[in-house]
């Protein structure tokens, strides 16, 4: 995403008059998650900044009675109380970002969210579906679960793709997976189950995470994911319901914006008239 991101964080690019990581944030409490906890990095204080208190813009808005504008600064602030952050020094993999938050998870299970990826909000209940879900499964079986999308076979090589006991049968079923290859080609794909970005763990992946290191000295936490199951635990995965944005990529990034805008009345009347006149 650069040069957009030179200096800004990705996690802060708006979508219309919303960083990314708020969308994010704002999908895990609506799951039923009551703590969150941010890796983030020295670059990336503009994050935490977002969800503290602006006394100065708060007292400015109230003084030119932007009471709308208020309420909506007030409602991110009011998110600070259940938000934490750790440090991660240096990139060295999704696994090592994990690890950095194993102290602050205390023992208890968890759950990961890319905040590059975005749900589109306009046909699902963000209290029920996909994340939502996956802890209602959780809670019930307490078993670890991953979730997928189906993919076109020419990109399986840019994701982690799922090797499943039995396909999907729709959007609210599960099934064990048997293994997780990284980024395999087409000819070599097990499937065209792709990880969308929403993990839920037992706390036991952290025993599996500190032996998963690569030549390369990447931590995945895909390589952890398989030697967990190696050792007859199970990993379940299920299906994405809806649409998910890969805002990591441009073209993703584009439609996050466009279909954001489709799903606001003022907005879409203005992306059907430029696309008349073009």
């Amino acid at each position: 995403m650069l040069p957009a991101t030179k200096a800004i964080p990705k996690e802060m690019l708006p979508i219309l008059d919303k960083p990314i990581i708020q969308y994010v944030i704002e999908e895990v409490i609506s799951a039923g998650f009551k703590e969150i906890i941010l890796v983030t990095h020295s670059s990336k204080n503009s994050i935490e900044n977002h969800f503290d208190t602006s006394f100065e813009l708060e007292a400015t808005l109230e003084k030119r009675i932007k009471r709308s504008l208020l309420r909506e600064i007030k409602n991110i602030s009011s998110l600070k109380s259940s938000i934490f952050s750790v440090r991660q020094g240096e990139a060295k993999g999704l696994g090592h970002a994990i690890l950095q938050a194993k102290d602050l998870v205390n023992g208890e299970p968890f759950a990961v969210v890319l905040p590059d990826r975005v749900m589109n909000t306009s046909r699902l209940n963000l209290k029920k579906d996909n994340l939502a879900y996956m802890r209602q499964f959780f809670l019930k079986n307490q078993s670890s679960i991953m979730l997928f999308e189906k993919v076109p076979i020419k990109d399986v090589s840019k994701y982690g793709i799922a090797k499943l006991e039995k396909s999907f049968r729709s959007h609210s079923s599960t099934s064990r997976i048997i293994n997780i290859y990284e980024k395999p080609s087409p000819n070599k794909s097990p499937s065209r189950f792709a990880a969308v970005g929403r993990y839920i763990f037992e706390n036991e992946i952290f025993n599996h995470i500190p032996n998963s290191a690569k030549k390369n000295k990447e931590i995945e936490i895909t390589d952890a994911i398989n030697d967990f199951i190696e050792k007859d635990n199970q990993v379940f995965g299920t299906l994405l319901k809806g649409e998910c944005f890969d805002c990591g990529d441009k073209k993703g990034y584009f439609r996050s914006i466009l279909m954001t805008g489709m799903n606001i009345p003022e907005y879409k009347k203005e992306v059907i008239k430029v696309a008349r006149n073009n």
